[in-house]
């Protein structure tokens, strides 16, 4: 399988619940490149890089995140960038 791109902006209760380090740490284990950050109306902004499977499980896990809620996913398909590795933007 070929490598995809997505842009995501997630909505609800998921700013100081721990979804940026869950979104490291799931995207890591699974493989998937790119970055995570907050954004100051309070949603998070999402890039991620990898097999369609493996960005629908980054996405189910972020969705099941116990303390907090996504209320709202946005995204659409971007170019490929060959990231090295996933990290938290600041």
């Amino acid at each position: 399988m070929g490598k995809i791109r997505r842009h995501y902006i997630f909505s609800g209760d998921v700013q100081g619940v721990g979804f940026r380090y869950r979104a490291l740490h799931t995207a890591r284990y699974l493989g998937v490149t790119g970055w995570v950050r907050n954004l100051p109306d309070g949603s998070v902004e999402m890039e991620a890089e990898g097999t369609a499977q493996d960005l629908e499980s980054l996405i189910l896990s972020l969705e099941q995140n116990a303390w907090g809620y996504v209320s709202e996913i946005r995204s659409n398909g971007i170019p490929v960038q060959n990231d090295r590795d996933f990290e938290i933007s600041f």
